[in-house]
């Protein structure tokens, strides 16, 4: 028999790695957007203001940006593999308990756990795929694991929505929380590779040396860690971009059933089919997309792939205007979906750029800076703001501000784009 060709092996590590992380991240879009799809239910059953109803997604994000930092110190410290497989614990059977809450304090405390536990996830598994495939193939790869974003996102509107007429809202939440215990297993099955394995010589050698001055493995969180980054403004220019960008999404996602029903008279199960019909196509054509176009630009003009999320975001702030603003179906359908590919097609490269700019050493710190940041400045505050706006000026007039946080976020990353490495 002949030998096992070992880099056969590493090929085939790299792709199952993939494939898990893909697979709990498609969960984690689930639980999360699970209750934007039976919002209005929540709301009349617990009798909430859309103020309240923005906090339930406010504190789910306060907790995940919050506790990032530590799992992000974590991550470049301990086994991800154990890290990953218990945040997916811990967020399925909070999920699994917001079918339980009899108050808006229970379901804020349900959802708070949700956001604990997939922190633990979110800032760990772009870091291991980093250390599994090289970054010529990062792109492709993160455009595979970004694709749950809007395929589970899509599923969770649909989940929720059929769920809802047919058994209840609560039952939702049993249903898609539970398996997640189950799932958690698998990532104790992916192998934990060596930080900077995929690195290019060049490139490692000076991961080495930033490593050696301020970000060796085990240091965890510290001031030359910190100062570091903020130095580093190709990470400053397209964390802050991306802020704006989760400012927009995450406000668009949370209200969109409740503004479909509300604002164009929809039935609910109606406006979920909707939302995450557009979802799923959109996303998934425009991450596929935006991976590849992501790597050819990169390989051919420096921040190629920052590059590509500024200009899809600049050219996403008409449509987004006119799919809140015009009012003949399907019309304004057509419009929400070009505004979503356009969105979409940004996911894997301005990923791909965070993890690329820092130094291997420091990956899973780097995104977990990210992540409190673009939260802190994002999708933790829109919800409310939205809520306090509908509540004050009406839903229709509130979502205006989306198309507005769109073209910050493109004009702040064509702006990095432009600074040399």
């Amino acid at each position: 028999m002949p030998p096992r060709d070992p880099l056969a092996g590493e090929r085939e590590a790299a792709l199952f790695a993939l494939g898990v992380v893909t697979i709990l991240n498609f969960l984690n879009y689930i639980d999360r957007f699970i209750l934007a799809a039976v919002l209005p239910r929540v709301k009349s059953e617990l009798v909430l203001t859309d103020f309240q109803l923005g906090l339930l997604a406010n504190v789910f994000l306060v907790t995940y940006f919050v506790t990032s930092p530590l799992f992000g110190a974590l991550g470049d410290r301990l086994s991800r593999p154990r890290l990953m497989s218990a945040g997916v614990t811990a967020w399925s059977m909070a999920t699994a308990a917001a079918g339980f809450t009899a108050d808006f304090v229970q379901l804020l405390i349900a959802r708070a756990w949700v956001g604990i536990g997939e922190a633990a996830y979110a800032t760990i598994s772009p870091a291991l795929l980093s250390d599994y495939f090289p970054r010529s193939q990062r792109g492709r790869a993160f455009a595979v694991f970004y694709v749950a974003i809007p395929v589970g996102s899509a599923a969770g509107f649909l989940l929720g929505g059929t769920l809802e007429r047919a058994f209840g809202w609560r039952a939702a939440f049993y249903a898609v929380g539970l398996p997640g215990i189950v799932l958690a297993l698998l990532a104790l099955r992916v192998p934990d590779p060596v930080r900077g394995a995929t690195e290019e010589p060049s490139s490692l050698g000076r991961g080495r040396r930033d490593s050696q001055r301020a970000d060796a493995p085990g240091e965890g969180f510290s001031t030359r860690t910190l100062s570091d980054l903020f130095r580093n403004k190709a990470y400053v220019g397209t964390v802050l971009g991306y802020a704006a960008y989760t400012f927009a999404l995450g406000g668009l996602a949370f209200f969109m059933p409740t503004y479909f029903e509300r604002v164009r008279g929809l039935e609910l199960a109606r406006a979920d089919f909707i939302v995450g019909g557009v979802t799923v196509l959109a996303g998934l054509s425009g991450t596929f997309l935006g991976g590849y176009l992501g790597d050819w630009m990169a390989a051919r003009v420096q921040s190629g792939q920052l590059w590509l999320s500024g200009l899809s975001s600049i050219a996403a702030v008409i449509p987004a205007w006119l799919a809140l603003t015009v009012a003949s179906s399907p019309t304004y359908i057509v419009w929400f979906f070009l505004a979503e590919f356009l969105l979409f097609l940004s996911t894997g490269p301005v990923n791909v750029m965070i993890v690329s700019v820092v130094p291997p050493a420091a990956r899973a710190r780097s995104m977990a800076v990210s992540i409190f940041t673009i939260h802190l400045f994002g999708d933790a505050i829109s919800p409310p703001i939205i809520g306090w706006l509908a509540d004050t000026h009406g839903l229709a007039r509130a979502v205006l501000i989306v198309p507005v946080a769109i073209a910050i976020s493109g004009f702040v990353w064509t702006a990095t784009a432009r600074i040399p490495n």
